[in-house]
């Protein structure tokens, strides 16, 4: 039996940990910046602002053995603000954790923390380097806060650390960038990028998560189901068209629209279309010990159904 808290508790999947532990012979704490509504009865609440002062002595006070920590800004507008949550909060969630002698830490990362480049590899494993991208704010604090990690590792080993590099999220009322393109009337992609999305399945984020805090080996893992999905078979199974451009015509276009206050994203944002990360899940599967129920076509079909396309 484990006590483990768990930060951003009242995000969508911090709801979902919440209900899948609930009743379980774990010890759930959920914290969020407020006290968290949306978590089962009986579930101990607490506000705990990861970027304020005093995270040692909350962490003191409640002696969680585990904490999950999944306060992150996964929409950044504010560089500065995102940076404060990301990188700076999740320094002191680990400092204290040092401080309460907390046994494990699961931090959730992502894919992104690799990068948006032309030379990923087809499929990226826990050794590629971290590149990130400095004008995609979500991934460049995703690298940094992996550095972070990294120098405590070495410093402070008695922290055990599971660090989940984790593909795009689907499940039942989840909505963010990526689902996003797929409301569009049509789909958009550029001539010659076919770089495939990686799903995983909220019940199957949980189960991994709540394996990381409680029995899985420490170590870093890519967290994706098997089965990547194209594009064009997104755009046949949501019988949507799907029209190419030419990158450099996607560019020029946002290099003026943006300027101009009509559309939200730069030409940087070429790159997020044309080299996204796909994720090799062997060592998940192995090292880890899970292999994900739900595939990654199968999860683009539960989403597809619950969100009515």
């Amino acid at each position: 039996m484990k006590r483990i808290l768990i930060t951003g508790a009242d995000g969508t999947v911090g709801r979902h940990l919440c209900h899948a532990l609930h009743g379980t012979r774990h010890t759930v704490i959920a914290s969020d910046i407020r006290t968290p509504e949306h978590v089962p009865d009986g579930i101990e609440c607490v506000a705990l602002d990861v970027t304020a002062p005093g995270i040692e002595q909350v962490l003191r006070d409640l002696r969680p053995d585990a904490v999950v920590h999944l306060a992150s800004v996964l929409d950044p507008r504010d560089r500065a603000q995102a940076y404060q949550v990301d990188v700076a909060g999740t320094r002191n969630v680990v400092e204290g954790c040092l401080s309460a002698k907390v046994r494990r830490l699961v931090v959730t990362s992502s894919g992104a923390a690799y990068g948006y480049h032309h030379d990923n590899p087809p499929f990226l494993t826990e050794t590629d380097a971290l590149r990130g991208n400095p004008e995609f704010i979500y991934s460049d604090h995703k690298r940094a806060v992996e550095e972070l990690l990294a120098a405590y590792r070495e410093t402070h080993p008695e922290l055990e650390q599971v660090v989940l590099r984790v593909c795009t999220v689907l499940g039942p009322g989840v909505e963010n960038q990526i689902t996003a393109l797929f409301r569009k009337p049509r789909l958009l992609g550029l001539t010659g990028a076919d770089s495939p999305f990686v799903f995983i399945w909220t019940d199957d984020l949980v189960k991994i998560l709540e394996r990381a805090a409680t029995r899985a080996p420490a170590g870093i893992y890519n967290v994706a189901a098997d089965h990547p999905v194209s594009l064009k078979k997104i755009a046949q199974t949501l019988n949507k068209p799907l029209v190419r451009l030419p990158a450099w015509a996607v560019r020029a276009y946002l290099a003026v629209s943006k300027p101009l206050g009509l559309s939200r994203y730069g030409p940087e944002q070429v790159r997020f279309l044309q080299y996204r990360p796909v994720l090799d899940n062997t060592k998940l599967k192995t090292r880890f010990g899970y292999i994900p129920k739900v595939t990654g076509p199968q999860a683009f079909a539960l989403w597809q159904k619950q969100a009515g396309l």
